[in-house]
């Protein structure tokens, strides 16, 4: 089986990559390269974030696998081939962004960035302290992520509400979906947790009127897709009280250019996108497995709808 790896990777990470999934797969050839000669051979492509047109010219590829979760920047290439696209979707990923929001979510309702303000003022205040049952948190995304942060959530005790556009189940969540009911829960909104794909219908989501629709003081964690955030829109809801606190891990131009506004905002807390790392041992091994899958001629998992994006 001849695959090639490629993508937005340094040398090291490269070569990190290519070990972890020698040992995954030891029987495949893999490529970092293709030349006249391979590229009929090529039947995979395990991708991260690959330059636009680096998967054309490979006659015989069948499926292509992305080492991350997110696959709006593949989709968004016109030479990308018409060929099944399978996205990553890894437990320890969705683990450790559950452990992310978590930490989100309690230190925004046990005011503990406010505490920290208040300690680069030397100010001793205390602040008025609300159980987590009192605490109305909405996920927006359900899918295997969302599940998972809802999970953690619910365990310490917070009211979990999760939106989608297009519905799903989750056991043991309340679940709204469709526009129409994204307004109406916003209202009454203490934390909103943004883990939804970028698309087209998701893209800007949240902007003047998603802030306006929130109740007063709300915390924002985004933890998805910087695409989905309209910054000078936040930046005027932080201005007016509307939004109390947000979290950042994802942002439109990264890394974020030293000058822009949120590195120094006192009500911005701003994250490397470093919420969900991937794990090369776990997601080597998820890649092998749908790789070997595709060999044997038997079912793909976790293949991308591309209409709709994810």
């Amino acid at each position: 089986m001849h695959i090639l790896l490629c993508g937005s990777f340094d040398d090291d990470e490269r070569d990190a990559w290519l070990a972890e999934l020698q040992d995954a797969l030891p029987d495949a050839r893999w490529h970092l390269t293709v030349t006249p000669a391979d590229a009929e051979l090529i039947t995979a492509a395990v991708v991260a974030n690959p330059r636009p047109g680096s998967l054309r010219g490979l006659p015989n590829l069948r499926l292509i696998q992305s080492l991350w979760a997110g696959v709006d920047r593949l989709l968004s290439d016109p030479s990308l081939p018409d060929v099944p696209l399978a996205r990553m979707v890894d437990p320890a990923m969705s683990a450790a962004m559950a452990e992310t929001a978590l930490w989100a979510t309690l230190s925004l309702h046990r005011h503990f960035y406010a505490y920290a303000r208040q300690q680069h003022a030397r100010d001793w205040q205390q602040l008025p302290q609300r159980r987590a049952d009192e605490i109305q948190v909405t996920l927006l995304g359900t899918g295997q992520m969302g599940s998972v942060c809802a999970t953690r959530l619910l365990a310490l005790g917070y009211r979990v509400t999760g939106w989608s556009l297009h519905g799903g189940t989750v056991e043991g969540l309340s679940l709204e979906h469709g526009e129409d009911a994204l307004w109406p829960l916003l209202a009454r909104s203490d934390i909103v947790i943004n883990l939804l794909p970028l698309t087209a219908q998701t893209s800007d989501l949240l902007d003047q009127r998603f802030f306006a629709a929130l109740r007063p003081g709300a915390g924002l964690i985004n933890l998805a897709r910087g695409g989905h955030l309209v910054e000078a829109d936040l930046l005027q809801a932080l201005a007016c009280g509307q939004v109390g606190h947000a979290v950042l891990d994802v942002f439109r131009s990264e890394p974020l250019p030293s000058e822009h506004p949120f590195w120094s905002h006192p009500q911005v807390t701003v994250l490397p996108h470093v919420a969900a790392a991937t794990d090369m041992r776990s997601a080597a091994r998820i890649a092998a497995h749908n790789l070997l899958a595709l060999r044997d001629g038997q079912p793909l998992s976790d293949l991308v709808e591309r209409s709709r994006g994810y």
